[in-house]
């Protein structure tokens, strides 16, 4: 008991320390890594954020948000019990992607124009791939076909819009007692001086997104080098044969591990798989883009932790979009003839039993995941 005590104690100083050691023992394959972090950052991630993070940045300096709350409002309470207000974090963290939706969402929260359980719902389902990305990184350049690319889009922004509802949902079920934090000025400033500074605009949103920018760059190269740290020690292999007893090929296995660590990777691998059906590896590339993985998920918090605001509802909700993602796009290609690339899916082939079996893996992960966060929902519930 004692030990485990100091093991809890002292568990991030063993894991620090740990993935210093292996930097060191396999640095030449750190270093590879990290190069092809870097690549992948600077190629894909800067040509298709960066502007966005600006644009982005420059229209915090204006009221569209609060034009959106007004005009929306009549909408965005009913199905996602969220100020309208929400309308604009939804729309600008689908169009510009992660984690520009995450970023909106804080702000909102720190200027008091939600309370702190609606800033975690609105995290669930505001932050998530761009259309870039999506059509342009993993449908062209990973599948080489934009029809992919725009199946994948469409399904992630479906998935994302339940998501809200079911979370909008469970929070009328579960009424909490929560004051917004007191509202600030700040940004009524900003719009008052915003013609006559138009030089300190552009400065600061280029800053800002800059600043931005070089965080989801760090966060690439880390997660390309704890990636390259995990397949030296084999326990990428490991999981993916564990996997193996559910009847799941190693290359998907792989694919769906890789991608839960981190999405790029992740696609990337379930792009190239060699399948007698590719549905498949486009179904699998939809969760994945509905989770995000563990990478942008510390994005998140990276943004959220100094507002005080809970990762456990964003966990929930990316899990729930990445089901409904891969749920929805299974359908529109066996419904929808102009995405139907390849034979119909039966899930009681053989061909697709690796699609079933991923499916009940995640489906009884995400059920044990939403058993454990309503149990507390009912306790938090209970205490007030």
């Amino acid at each position: 008991m004692r030990i485990y005590i100091l093991l809890k104690r002292n568990i991030l100083t063993i894991v620090f320390g740990l993935f210093l050691v292996f930097l060191i023992i396999f640095s030449k394959n750190n270093l590879s890594a990290a190069k092809d972090g870097l690549t992948l950052w600077a190629t894909c991630v800067v040509p298709s954020l960066f502007p966005f993070f600006i644009a982005t940045e420059l229209l915090n300096y204006t009221n569209i948000a609060q034009i959106l709350g007004k005009l929306l409002s009549k909408i965005m309470r009913p199905i996602f019990n969220i100020p309208g207000e929400g309308a604009y974090a939804f729309i600008m963290g689908i169009i510009s992607g992660y984690p520009v939706g995450a970023k909106i969402v804080a702000e909102f929260y720190s200027n008091g124009i939600c309370t702190k359980n609606e800033a975690e719902r609105m995290l669930a389902f505001t932050n998530n791939s761009g259309p870039l990305f999506v059509i342009g990184t993993v449908g062209v350049l990973l599948f080489g076909n934009s029809t992919i690319g725009i199946l994948l889009f469409i399904t992630h922004l479906l998935a994302s819009i339940t998501v809200g509802c079911i979370l909008g949902i469970s929070s009328r079920a579960y009424k909490l007692s929560e004051k917004k934090l007191p509202y600030s000025n700040t940004k009524q400033e900003k719009l008052s001086s915003s013609f006559s500074n138009l030089g300190n605009i552009l400065g600061n949103s280029i800053h800002n997104a800059i600043s931005t920018v070089l965080l989801i760059g760090g966060f690439v190269v880390l997660f390309s080098v704890i990636l390259s740290i995990l397949n030296r020690l084999n326990i990428i292999t490991i999981f993916s044969n564990l996997l193996g007893y559910f009847s799941i090929p190693y290359d998907f296995s792989r694919a769906l591990i890789s991608g839960i660590i981190e999405l790029t990777n992740g696609v990337n691998i379930a792009s190239g798989i060699h399948a007698k059906v590719i549905s498949t590896n486009i179904i699998l590339c939809a969760f994945l883009l509905g989770f995000g993985g563990f990478s942008v998920l510390l994005q998140v918090l990276s943004i959220i932790s100094k507002f005080g605001l809970s990762i456990k509802t964003y966990f929930l909700g990316k899990l729930l979009q990445g089901l409904f993602a891969a749920f929805y796009t299974l359908i529109f290609i066996n419904k929808f003839s102009i995405f139907n690339i390849d034979i119909p899916i039966n899930l009681t082939s053989s061909n697709s039993t690796p699609l079933f079996n991923i499916f009940i893996i995640v489906f009884m992960i995400i059920f044990g995941v939403v058993l454990s966060f309503i149990n507390q929902k009912k306790i938090a519930n209970h205490n007030i």
